[in-house]
C-alpha cells in the first residue's frame, strides 16, 4: 500500500460549496492530511502525483446495482443463464463499476442465490477487482409479482416469508429486496399494481432488522410506496408514484429511509430503447412516459422535505450497460433541479451514509478511507465530465490505485 501525496489538486468534497485547491496525504489506506493550501504537507516518504488542477474526489455509489445483469435485451435470459456463466458475468460487472469511478455499490437483488455474496467476499479478499459491495440476494416476490421468471425466491403469506428471509440472512447477505409493484415492461405485472400485503412486508422487515440486516423494496405504485414506508422498509427503489400522504411519510421518515429511484432506467426505456428493439410507442403505451413525469414530480418534492435520494439507475440491460452509471447524476441535474454540488453530495456523502459509515466512507477528509477520484474537469460545474471514463485520470480504492495516473509530462 503506497503513501501518496495529491498536490496542485482542487480538492472536492461533498459537503463543501465547491472545490479549493490544496494538497491531500494519503497513508495506511486512509486519508491522514487535507491541506487548502499547496506544500503546506511533508513530501518524506511519499510518491507525490501532481494533479496540474485537477479534480480530486470522492468515489461514486450506485445505490441501485445488479451484478447479474448482463448488459443484455433479453429479460428471460437472466433467469435461464448457468449459475456458472453467470458468476462470470458478476465478476465482470464488478471490473466494469469500478473502471466508471463507483467504489460503493449497494446490491439490489442477485439473479443466482449466493452470487452477490461470493463477489462481495472476493473483492474483499483482494480476489477480484470491485467496489465496495452490500451484497443481496434473489428478489422475494408474491406468485402474482414475479417480474422475471427464474431469479426470484416465490414467497406466500407470512410464514413463508419470515423462513425465506431468515434463510437470506443466514447465507450472509446485507439486503433483503422485496418485489412490492410491477415493471411495466412485462405487461404482466404492472407499476401501479400492488403484489404483497403489509403483513408480508412487515414480516420480512422483522425477521432482517432481527438480525442487523436491512430491507429493500422494488415499490413503483403508491400502496406499495405507503407500505414501506409504515412497515419500515430501509431503502426504497422507485417511488414513482408518490402522492401527498405518502410525502408526508417521507418527511417523518427522512432519518431512516434511502430512495434510488433509478432514473435512468426509466430514462433509457423511454427514448434509448429502440435500437435494441424496444420502440418509444410501445414504451409509452405500457406507461413509462406517465411515470417518468409521477417520479420527476415526487422526486423533486422529496428533495424539498429533505429526504435521502441517492444515484442509482439499475444498469445491466442492453440500453442501460454498466459502466455509464454517471447517466443518473445528469439526471439528477436535468430532471431534478438538483445542482451539480447537490448531485456530487447524493453520490459520495449519501453513499457512506447508506453504507452505515458515514465517518469512513464518501468524504475528503482526514480519517476517511481513500476512496478518491482524480478528475480532469470540474464536476461541481459541468456533471457530465463524470460519463467520460477517459477524464477520471485516477481511481484509487483503499489507498491502492485502481487506475494509476500516467507518470507525469505522458
Amino acid at each position: 500500500m503506497a503513501n501518496t501525496l495529491f498536490t496542485k489538486v482542487n480538492i472536492l468534497d461533498g459537503n463543501a460549496e465547491g472545490a479549493v485547491p490544496g494538497e491531500v496525504r494519503v497513508a495506511d489506506g486512509r486519508i491522514q492530511e487535507v491541506a487548502t493550501e499547496n506544500g503546506m504537507l511533508s513530501r518524506d516518504g511519499m510518491r507525490v502525483i501532481d494533479g496540474g488542477g485537477m479534480t480530486l474526489m470522492s468515489g461514486l455509489c450506485d445505490a441501485h446495482t445488479h451484478f447479474t445483469w448482463n448488459s443484455g435485451g433479453s429479460l428471460d435470459a437472466l433467469g435461464t443463464m448457468p449459475v456458472e456463466d453467470h458468476t462470470i458475468v458478476a465478476v465482470q460487472s464488478a471490473r466494469i463499476v469500478l473502471d466508471a469511478g463507483y467504489t460503493m455499490c449497494v446490491g439490489a437483488a442477485s439473479a443466482k442465490e449466493r452470487i452477490d455474496i461470493a463477489c462481495r467476499d472476493a473483492i474483499n479478499a483482494g480476489m477480484i477487482p470491485g467496489p465496495r459491495y452490500l451484497a443481496s440476494g434473489p428478489e422475494l416476490a408474491t406468485p402474482a409479482g414475479v417480474l422475471v421468471d427464474g431469479i426470484s425466491r416465490i414467497v406466500s403469506g407470512t410464514e413463508e416469508m419470515s423462513r425465506a428471509v431468515r434463510e437470506m440472512c443466514g447465507m450472509g447477505v446485507e439486503i433483503v429486496k422485496l418485489i412490492l409493484s410491477g415493471e411495466s415492461i412485462t405487461e404482466r405485472v404492472w407499476a401501479k399494481d400492488t403484489y404483497m400485503t403489509d403483513e408480508e412486508v412487515r414480516a420480512a422487515v422483522v425477521e432482517a432488522h432481527r438480525v442487523g440486516k436491512r430491507v429493500a423494496a422494488h415499490a413503483r405504485s403508491t400502496e406499495s410506496i405507503k407500505q414501506c414506508l409504515n412497515q419500515g422498509v430501509d431503502i426504497m427503489y422507485h417511488a414513482s408514484y408518490i402522492d401527498d400522504e405518502a410525502a408526508d411519510l417521507f418527511e417523518e421518515r427522512r432519518d431512516d429511509v434511502f430512495v434510488a429511484p433509478g432514473l435512468h432506467w426509466l430514462w433509457a426505456t423511454l427514448y434509448e430503447a429502440a435500437e435494441f428493439g424496444y420502440p418509444q410507442e410501445a414504451a409509452e403505451a405500457v406507461g413509462y412516459k406517465d411515470e417518468l413525469d409521477h417520479s420527476i414530480v415526487g422526486l423533486k418534492e422529496l428533495h424539498k422535505r429533505g429526504v435521502r435520494v441517492l444515484p442509482g439507475g439499475d444498469y445491466g440491460f442492453a440500453w442501460t450497460p454498466h459502466g455509464t452509471n454517471a447517466r443518473d447524476l445528469q439526471h439528477f441535474v436535468d430532471l431534478l433541479d438538483f445542482t451539480p454540488m447537490e448531485t456530487i453530495r447524493a453520490a459520495t456523502v449519501l453513499g457512506g451514509e447508506i453504507f452505515e459509515r458515514p465517518d469512513e466512507l464518501g468524504r475528503v477528509a482526514p480519517g476517511y478511507l481513500a476512496d478518491l477520484l482524480l478528475v480532469n474537469g470540474d464536476p461541481s460545474s459541468d456533471i457530465t465530465v463524470l460519463q467520460d471514463h477517459d477524464n477520471l485520470v485516477g481511481i484509487m480504492k483503499d489507498g491502492n490505485w485502481h487506475k494509476e495516473p500516467p507518470p507525469a509530462g505522458r
